[in-house]
């Protein structure tokens, strides 16, 4: 028979359970509550403790849930996606053993929220013609090897201008993004640099941002906006939890009971 244990979600301050209905993740339609330890509390619902399932729908389902609770709750710590503890004694060991950290962290992350604005460039043949006009050891390669004719010689220097290229570009993705981050420095609290995917996205970033700022952070996207409106596209989040900010390691093998 399949043995269920306690998916773990994020956790809170409460000195009351409780219930947020049948919104678990694993599709069951299992019900999200809490297991606490003196007003330290983990959300929670029921999961196969041998079968988890990493996709999309599940990474969802996990997200949606602590933004439920964040709409009830000012301070939220996430747990990383996948966590599930065999009982709620573990989870109860747990609270009590790493409490003052718990508490500590619920407290500097008060009133905090995550917001990520992502930005690409609309016209990726200018990027790379100024690139060209900014760079005169690349303007040095071209011509050399417009005069080649040596086939192996002509794709060494073809290869070396790739690469310089790549890197120009690195550092071109560095310097717009920090034209951005700048635009934010006294509106936020911290910001966290992620990994871009493709040439045209420069910037990737998540900030950490008190949730009575929006508004304020609001304005000085449109501004941003309005600034690069012919060389960037920008997209930015509502409200998310704080993951980029806080990465709580949980080892149920660990626990003990």
């Amino acid at each position: 028979m399949q043995r269920d244990g306690k998916y773990i979600y994020c956790i809170i301050a409460s000195e009351y359970d409780i219930n947020l209905g049948p919104i678990g993740i694993g599709g069951r339609g299992d019900l999200v509550t809490t297991i606490g330890f003196d007003g330290l509390c983990m959300v929670v619902s029921d999961h196969p403790l041998s079968k988890f399932v990493v996709n999309p729908e599940n990474m969802l389902a996990h997200q949606k849930v602590i933004e439920v609770v964040m709409a009830e709750f000012k301070s939220v710590l996430p747990i990383r996606f996948g966590t599930i503890a065999a009982t709620p004694d573990e989870i109860r060991n747990l609270l009590n053993s790493r409490y003052n950290e718990f508490m500590e962290l619920l407290m500097q992350f008060e009133n905090k929220v995550e917001l990520n604005v992502r930005g690409t460039w609309k016209n990726m043949e200018k990027i790379y013609q100024e690139i060209d006009i900014e760079h005169t050891e690349l303007q040095k390669i071209r011509a050399e090897i417009e005069k080649l004719e040596d086939y192996e010689k002509r794709h060494f220097k073809i290869s070396e201008a790739g690469k310089l290229v790549e890197s120009a570009l690195i550092d071109k993705k560095m310097n717009e993004t920090k034209k951005i981050v700048d635009a934010f420095r006294k509106s936020v609290f911290e910001y966290r640099l992620n990994k871009t995917n493709g040439d045209a996205t420069f910037m990737n970033t998540a900030f950490l941002v008190n949730s009575g700022r929006e508004i304020e952070f609001d304005n000085i996207m449109t501004e941003i906006g309005a600034r690069f409106q012919y060389r960037s596209d920008f997209v930015y989040t509502a409200p998310l939890p704080i993951f980029n900010f806080i990465d709580l390691k949980i080892f149920p093998e660990k626990w003990e009971l």
